[in-house]
């Protein structure tokens, strides 16, 4: 079961994420968290991430600016970096409460609660008017890259931020996307490094079966999601997609899950 629900969900994640204005690990994290302990789901959907960016630079690559990638990019590794040992800090952190309920215990850990966080402060930007027109001036790119990358390499969450910087800077629809997934790339580069040289990379051997299933469905995903880039809009879906990770990360947060 567990290999059909998280192929099935990096299937639509990979899909949505060509038009739907959501990024895969958005998408992936909350269901990875469900079956993994958060710290290991975060290193999980940050190696799908960068596998099926991977991917979508062989079919659009070509559309990417150059000294966009460059000016956004470079800043996005520090920021990357910073994340991404701030979340192995949090990971050592003893559980800040326990309480039961139901006959079950509950335990709300740091990094649980403060990915839950940024779970739902990052679906409230897909859906919250004022936080989905926010832009910043070009000249703010290597700001930009700094802040994406910083709560890329925590999170995984780094494309609405990213799109924040972007919007302002006139790039047709294929170069945006282009643009956004060189980006990505450079902070899941610099994550996943982190990530492994802490224990993380235990997590990822032991679920190897897991994740080639994910990776596979997502590569199909976006296959997919290229050859509709210019077709579809989801906008009910999206809301839907938003209003559920709210609710995963009311759960996460609780210690739920």
């Amino acid at each position: 079961m567990e290999y059909l629900v998280l192929a099935l969900v990096a299937f639509g994640a990979s899909l949505l994420t060509f038009f739907s204005g959501f990024g895969l690990g958005t998408l992936l994290l909350p269901v990875f968290a469900v079956f993994f302990p958060v710290d290991i789901a975060i290193a999980l959907t940050g190696l799908v991430h960068f596998l099926n960016n991977i991917f979508k630079l062989i079919l659009i690559g070509r559309h990417a600016e150059r000294h966009i990638v460059l000016d956004f990019g470079i800043p996005s590794v520090g920021g990357a970096f910073a994340g991404a040992w701030f979340l192995l800090y949090l990971s050592d952190i003893e559980p800040l409460a326990t309480y039961i309920l139901g006959g079950h215990i509950f335990y709300v850990t740091p990094v649980k609660l403060i990915i839950a966080i940024l779970m739902a402060v990052f679906a409230l930007f897909e859906i919250v008017p004022s936080l989905t027109k926010l832009q910043a001036a070009p000249r703010y790119l290597p700001l930009g890259g700094l802040i994406s990358g910083f709560f890329g390499g925590l999170s995984g969450h780094q494309g609405a931020l990213r799109s924040a910087f972007l919007m302002r800077c006139n790039l047709g629809k294929e170069t945006f996307i282009a643009t956004g997934v060189f980006v990505a790339c450079f902070v899941d580069i610099t994550r996943l490094a982190v990530y492994s040289r802490h224990g993380f990379g235990e997590g990822i051997e032991a679920n190897a079966g897991l994740l080639a299933c994910s990776v596979l469905a997502a590569f199909a995903g976006a296959w997919l999601g290229s050859r509709l880039l210019n077709k579809i809009t989801l906008g009910a879906l999206h809301t839907s997609v938003a209003v559920a990770i709210l609710l995963m990360a009311l759960a996460l947060g609780a210690g739920w899950i």
